[in-house]
C-alpha cells in the first residue's frame, strides 16, 4: 500500500506541474531533455544524479513537469529529492506527503553523514534517480557572489555531494548537470505574507540539462588524494559544482537555452 500510494502521490503532482505548462500559466523552454530521459530509461543498474542551481521552492516539483506523463508511474524515473526538515517536514500532513511523494527529510548542522545521505546512496546503489541542489538552499541569482572582476559564481556545493558520489558502491552513477532560469522570478524570496506564497504566474522559464559529466573525471577527482577522504570529497564536490557553472554561463551565452 505505501508503494501505490506514493505512486499515485508522484504522478499528481507530476500530472498537476505538467499541466501548469500546458494551460500556459507558465511557459518553459527545455533543452537536453533527451539525455535525462535516455539516462533513466537506458540504467542497466546504474544510478543517476542531476545536480542543478537552486533559486525558488518551486523548483522542485514544478521542474519535472517537463517530463513525459508516463515517467510519474514508476519509482526508478522519478526523482529522490533531499528536502530540509525544518523547510517542508514540518507536521503530519506535511510530512506524510513529502515522504509519499519520494523526499528524504535532511537535517540542517547534521553533516554529510547523516542518515539522509546515507538514504540517497541507497537509492543509488538501487539503480535510482536522486536529484540535489549542491548548495544546499535557496540563492537567487541577485545574491550569488561577485569576484573581483565583478563576475557572478554559483554558490559552492555541499560535501554531501562529494560523499553520495563517493560511496554509491554498485556502479558509478552517471551525473547529470542541469541549469534552471526563471524561477526566481516565479516565487521571488523576500516578498511579505501573503504575496511570498503566491507564484507570478505568466512567467517564462527555463531548463537546460547538460551532457553527464565524463566518468573519467569523476574517477580522477575521487583518487586525487588517496590519503586524505575529505581532500577528495571536496575535489568532486567542486568539480561537480564547476560543471553546473559551465552550463550555466553557456545557457546566459546562447539565447537558445534562455527563456
Amino acid at each position: 500500500m505505501p508503494a501505490l500510494l506514493s505512486t499515485v502521490t508522484v504522478a499528481a503532482v507530476g500530472l498537476t506541474c505538467k499541466a501548469v505548462f500546458a494551460t500556459r500559466l507558465c511557459s518553459v523552454q527545455v533543452t537536453g531533455l533527451g539525455t535525462l530521459l535516455n539516462a533513466l530509461e537506458h540504467t542497466n543498474g546504474r544510478g543517476v544524479v542531476t545536480v542543478s542551481n537552486h533559486i525558488s521552492t518551486l523548483d522542485d516539483p514544478l521542474t519535472w513537469g517537463i517530463l513525459p506523463a508516463r515517467c510519474f508511474f514508476s519509482s526508478r524515473t522519478t526523482r529522490w529529492a533531499l528536502g530540509a526538515s525544518d523547510v517542508v517536514f514540518t507536521n503530519p500532513v506535511f510530512s506524510t506527503f513529502f515522504h509519499l511523494g519520494q523526499t528524504i527529510e535532511t537535517f540542517r548542522g547534521q553533516g554529510v553523514y547523516q542518515k539522509a545521505v546515507d538514504s540517497a546512496i541507497h537509492k543509488l546503489d538501487n539503480g535510482g534517480w536522486v536529484h540535489l541542489f549542491g548548495e544546499g538552499k535557496i540563492y537567487q541569482p541577485n545574491a550569488y557572489p561577485k569576484d573581483s572582476q565583478g563576475l557572478s559564481h554559483l554558490p559552492r556545493f555541499k560535501w554531501g555531494v562529494g560523499r553520495i558520489l563517493m560511496e554509491s558502491s554498485h556502479k558509478l552513477p552517471m551525473v547529470i548537470p542541469m541549469w534552471l532560469t526563471g524561477y526566481e522570478r516565479l516565487m521571488p524570496e523576500g516578498r511579505p505574507f501573503p504575496y511570498k506564497y503566491i507564484p507570478r504566474f505568466g512567467t517564462k522559464l527555463g531548463v537546460a540539462i547538460g551532457d553527464p559529466i565524463p566518468p573519467e573525471q569523476l574517477l580522477a577527482a575521487m583518487s586525487s588524494n588517496p590519503h586524505d577522504t575529505d581532500a577528495s570529497r571536496s575535489q568532486v564536490t567542486a568539480l561537480v559544482h564547476d560543471h553546473v557553472e559551465a552550463l550555466g554561463r553557456r545557457a546566459s551565452a546562447n539565447p537558445s537555452l534562455l527563456t
